[in-house]
């Protein structure tokens, strides 16, 4: 055989088995690539051109109760809403190193920056990250205005469109503003990092925060000049928050706003609260608090540690002694221990018509005689209401105490009114206030109570009672002697994505006031009701409380303030809690007025006393919501002296109150 052949054939041979074995390591880097580490290779590429975008859902909302005017559609009303908003991210990789400078001044001067923000936003051009975010909540008018700039800019220098893009999020807002600031609260800003879910400040937004959130989705997006950030294939849709429909209605919300800011300014108070409630379904209509809490300026209030006290709801987080608006749930006390006696074929304590000697009050415990501020001789139980005394309202406790006993007495406080247990109402932070327990003692080593707990007890101090337990108290008296429960919320309805709604809860069913149980007897009530209407006629301590064409019952209470371990004589808690009509009340209201000046006004009295600063709000928030409510006046004739309209002759219960002033005298030899 030719050796030429022979080497040219070894040749070729060896130059074969060098392409195959070449081509084997191909195959081998190719199996190893796409089978070993496929996954690797295929999340590198992926990084390098998709882009895992986040799906913003919307918070649950708050709505008001429109339906509570009869005849009038229940058309949904937001408190806050959802508003679109955009956060502003680049993708560093993406941008080529000689243009970032210039991208980022461009941004500077469109967002108009200053130094320390500027400075901020051009060290994120430098991070080695796939997505930065430079600026949060723009407008959508923002938005365009960059985009504007932006696309002709990144095309001209051959970049990526969503090298620069935004991601659209939902940001809190409130068409009513400050209304209903203290119940709501809002959201922070900044998201909390790992959950992605929206951080609340406080208030309703905190106690229904499972309900309220969403669940993101997430959808991928193609890194090219040609491919925008709004388009791409969705992972999954996002779910929004489920909405809670309030108590609440928006035009009352707001009369009792202006009408109890007016009030803390007149009084030249340091604050004051308004509550009203239905009384017989416990749904709160209005809670309104001055000076405001604004949500939209949340961190104003909580970087100040004075604005930070205007963020509580004090209705509910700051108790107080009751004062003298304890005199009615006293008497009722007293009354349901006759109804209580009589079942056990024992005589009654006292009658209401009773003359009863209180010149002089000696009380265990005391060791200086009880007088009232201004000294009565003898009253009965219309009179003591009406004069507000404190000496009767001890001498009826303690009969009660003596026939019943201690615990039979701070039983009904605590079973039937509520002291010392929680509304259970849905603010965060509720107090549950103090009702003293035999042979308890407090953190001091103290007993809680002691032989004078009673007589303080039984006109409202040596107790602390939060607003809402007050207001509670009092529905029970205007709703016929039944339980009731306060609420906020009406129902919570989660919206589904076919247009299907969830109710997860239902606060407006008929069972749930149905299973109210009665608490007081119906002739306690009534006869209560009877002596509390006395208190707005003339003579009383709150007349400036009458509701001019309607009749309603209430008290005043004035009760001073705890300042550095004792009583200031200075520093006091003014309220009054009342209802109108008074049968068949629509509604029960409290109003507190925190600290009003010390002073006297010539011509109307006290300026700290309840009948002075607080009587005259619970007047015009009647007023404005019997009117709102439609309500026909149940006392047509019933206006002061000067009124056309006025008759006494056909007045409700002036001619009862005159008849009891006129007993007064006899008793006391006043002419």
């Amino acid at each position: 055989m030719n050796p030429i052949f022979l080497e040219s054939r070894k040749r070729l041979v060896g130059i074969s088995l060098f392409v195959f074995f070449l081509f084997s390591l191909l195959i081998v880097q190719y199996y190893k690539i796409q089978i070993i580490e496929g996954d690797k290779w295929t999340k590198h590429a992926l990084e390098q051109h998709q882009l895992v975008v986040i799906e913003p859902f919307k918070r649950g909302l708050f709505y008001s109760n429109s339906s509570i005017k009869a005849g009038h559609p229940d058309k949904p009303q937001p408190f806050v809403i959802d508003v679109p908003k955009y956060h502003l991210y680049i993708d560093p990789k993406a941008l080529p190193e000689e243009v970032k400078g210039q991208i980022a001044d461009q941004l500077i001067q469109l967002l108009r920056l200053n130094l320390p923000e500027s400075d901020k936003l051009h060290l994120q051009f430098e991070k080695k990250s796939r997505s930065r975010k430079l600026v949060m909540w723009l407008s959508k008018t923002m938005r365009d205005e960059i985009a504007e700039w932006w696309l002709p800019f990144a095309r001209s220098k051959k970049i990526a469109r969503n090298a620069l893009f935004f991601v659209q999020d939902y940001k809190r807002s409130y068409p009513f503003g400050k209304l209903l600031g203290q119940v709501l609260h809002t959201v922070r800003e900044e998201r909390d990092a790992k959950t992605l879910q929206s951080i609340p400040t406080g208030g309703l937004e905190l106690t229904f925060n499972q309900y309220l959130k969403g669940k993101e989705g997430k959808r991928v997006i193609l890194r090219s000049p040609r491919h925008p950030l709004e388009t791409g294939k969705v992972l999954y849709p996002p779910e929004d928050g489920a909405d809670v429909y309030l108590t609440i209605n928006h035009y009352l919300q707001a009369i009792a706003e202006e009408e109890i800011a007016k009030a803390v300014k007149k009084a030249h108070a340091k604050g004051g609260w308004a509550i009203i409630m239905e009384p017989r379904t416990g749904e709160i209509w209005a809670l309104a608090q001055y000076p405001w809490f604004e949500p939209a300026q949340y961190a104003k209030y909580f970087n100040d540690d004075e604005l930070k006290e205007n963020t509580k709801v004090k209705a509910v987080t700051d108790p107080y002694e009751p004062g003298s608006t304890m005199k009615p749930l006293t008497l009722a006390v007293c009354l349901q221990a006759n109804a209580e006696l009589k079942k056990m074929g024992k005589p009654p304590i006292f009658s209401p018509q009773e003359k009863v000697n209180t010149s002089v009050g000696r009380f265990p415990g005391r060791s200086k005689p009880l007088y009232d501020p201004r000294p009565h001789h003898y009253l009965n139980m219309n009179m003591a209401l009406h004069k507000s005394s404190n000496v009767y309202m001890a001498m009826m406790t303690y009969r009660a105490i003596e026939a019943l006993g201690v615990e039979w007495y701070r039983n009904v406080l605590h079973s039937v009114f509520g002291f010392g247990i929680k509304t259970g109402i849905e603010i965060p932070s509720e107090c549950a206030g103090l009702l003293p327990c035999p042979g308890k003692k407090h953190a001091s080593g103290v007993l809680e109570w002691s032989g004078g707990t009673p007589c303080s007890l039984s006109f409202g101090y040596n107790i602390l009672v939060n607003s809402l337990q007050m207001l509670r108290a009092y529905a029970i008296i205007a709703n016929g002697g039944y339980d009731v429960r306060p609420t906020l919320v009406r129902k919570i309805v989660k919206k589904k994505s076919d247009g299907k709604e969830d109710v997860l809860l239902d606060n407006t069913q008929e069972e749930r006031v149905a299973a109210f149980k009665r608490l007081l007897d119906e002739d306690v009530v009534e006869e209560l009701t009877n002596a509390m209407k006395f208190v707005t006629k003339p003579g009383g301590t709150s007349a400036r409380a009458d509701i001019y064409g309607y009749t309603e019952a209430g008290k005043t209470g004035t009760s001073e303030k705890v300042v550095n371990g004792g009583y200031s004589k200075k520093n006091h808690i003014s309220t009054f809690v009342g209802f109108a009509p008074a049968k068949g009340a629509k509604f029960v209201v409290f109003i507190g007025i925190d600290e009003p000046e010390y002073k006297y006004i010539p011509g109307v009295g006290k300026n700290q006393m309840g009948g002075t600063c607080a009587a005259p709000v619970f007047r015009e928030i009647g007023t404005r919501t019997l009117q709102f409510l439609g309500v026909e006046p149940d006392d047509p004739y019933g206006y002061p002296v000067g009124d056309p309209r006025r008759d006494p002759e056909k007045a409700d219960w002036i001619k009862k109150t005159q008849e009891l002033k006129a007993l007064y005298d006899q008793w006391n030899h006043e002419t």
